[in-house]
């Protein structure tokens, strides 16, 4: 069976070289570094901090970026890859091609469409998406304008074991059709670009549809209003920003600003999210109350350790993401490409082993694989494509690396994703760091 996006590669060049012929530029630029430049002239300063930002001094970013580097592809020829086939197969899925779209939260800040944009670019070009925890349209509504095509749901385990049952339980009544739990942020990592601006995005009322929307959590809330006590929390000072925060609170609350002028459960809910978002104390024995109330696979994002692998395997999960939040999270800490190969080999095929963070082309697409991934999730880029251009920037985003990965794909010698092993790859282990076990 050929996928959907077999030959998109020479079909993609075709297009733009013959727009090209009229005058015509693309109007999403193709190479990574440009993409987030020209992403940066038009986002404020706040929302291109919080979406490019890492933490610390963004050292793990840069090791995204040198992992990929190190690995260099060794092309066979002569192998006949006229054809080629992009399709895998996941939790019984056949999808088009190993490219996901990662959960990320906030769309709004990038564009007024925010996940919904994302989620019909995503449909149209048969690309699972990962619907985000902390997004700005709630799932049903996202999951409404994909119709039959894959979508997943990132859930972060938050305090109320009520509302995370709520999630997943929404999730697999929307179609989605895997829960992924993000391990990785049990507390937010220390990210100098937003606290240089005092900018948390969460405070304004931003990136939590998914728990206004919710009845369990805003039964919480109004719970909470009624037997409400003077908080001993630090005030921010009485100015007209602070009366903006107030404002944008109420305008990003369900039924907008009007509605809510005089209503106190816009606020309620920005300090409910706040107090309960994520959980530190979160164990593995906690596992077993996510499978009790949902039958979809659960996967485990955030996995860098074989040792956490096997003991995933042990308990019973069904999948991993090898990430590290794209560097958002700890300065210093392995690059996800470095941590992939052992945690392959310590699952030894028992489960699929999804990879994310530095992914920035097609080539990058093909190295993971090369090392066992089994699909791989984009993250930044296609945000950078939203703030220029809405869905058809996403789509643009999402063609461009789709394009040179079928290219690389036939160049590299391979005629289908099965053909991709670790004999395609040179390099990469000399300089790599590598994990006491």
């Amino acid at each position: 069976m050929s996928s959907p996006h077999s030959d998109i590669g020479r079909q993609r060049q075709r297009a733009i070289y013959v727009k090209g012929v009229g005058g015509e530029r693309p109007r999403v630029p193709v190479t990574a570094a440009a993409l987030a430049e020209a992403a940066q002239r038009v986002l404020p300063e706040d929302a291109f901090a919080y979406i490019a930002g890492g933490a610390g001094g963004e050292s793990t970013m840069d090791a995204n970026r040198a992992a990929f580097q190190r690995w260099r592809i060794v092309p066979r020829v002569l192998r006949d890859v006229e054809q080629r086939d992009l399709s895998i197969e996941l939790f019984g899925q056949r999808l088009p091609s190993p490219l996901m779209l990662s959960p990320i939260g906030v769309l709004e800040m990038a564009h007024r469409d925010a996940d919904l944009a994302v989620a019909r670019a995503a449909a149209a070009l048969g690309v699972p998406y990962i619907f985000s925890n902390q997004a700005s349209v709630p799932m049903e509504t996202c999951a409404a304008a994909m119709g039959k095509s894959p979508r997943w749901f990132q859930l972060y385990w938050s305090r109320s074991n009520d509302v995370v049952a709520s999630f997943v339980q929404r999730a697999e009544a929307c179609g989605c059709s895997a829960i992924v739990l993000t391990l990785d942020t049990s507390m937010l990592g220390w990210r100098p670009r937003d606290l240089a601006l005092g900018s948390l995005p969460f405070l304004a009322g931003k990136g939590i549809a998914q728990y206004t929307s919710d009845p369990v959590f805003m039964r919480e809330v109004r719970e909470n209003l009624a037997g409400a006590t003077p908080s001993s929390d630090p005030k921010p000072s009485l100015n007209w920003r602070t009366l903006a925060t107030a404002l944008a609170q109420k305008a990003n609350f369900p039924g907008g600003l009007l509605k809510h002028l005089t209503s106190s459960e816009p606020r309620a809910a920005v300090q409910r999210f706040v107090g309960t978002y994520s959980r530190p104390s979160l164990r593995w024995e906690d596992l077993p109350f996510l499978r009790q109330h949902t039958r979809l696979p659960i996967l485990l994002k955030g996995v860098l350790h074989p040792d956490d692998a096997r003991l995933a395997l042990e308990h019973g999960v069904d999948g991993l993401v090898v990430s590290n939040h794209g560097g958002r999270q700890i300065d210093g800490e392995i690059a996800s490409l470095d941590a992939l190969p052992a945690v392959v080999a310590a699952v030894n095929g028992r489960m699929p082993v999804l990879f994310d963070s530095g992914v920035r082309g097609g080539a990058d697409v093909f190295k993971a694989l090369a090392l066992g991934a089994t699909a791989v999730c984009l993250g930044r880029p296609y945000v950078y494509g939203l703030a220029l251009a809405g869905e058809e920037g996403v789509a643009e985003v999402l063609r461009n690396v789709l394009a040179e990965f079928d290219l690389t794909l036939g160049l590299a010698g391979c005629s289908s994703v099965a053909g991709i092993s670790r004999a395609a790859l040179a390099g990469g282990s000399d300089d790599a760091p590598t994990i006491a076990v």
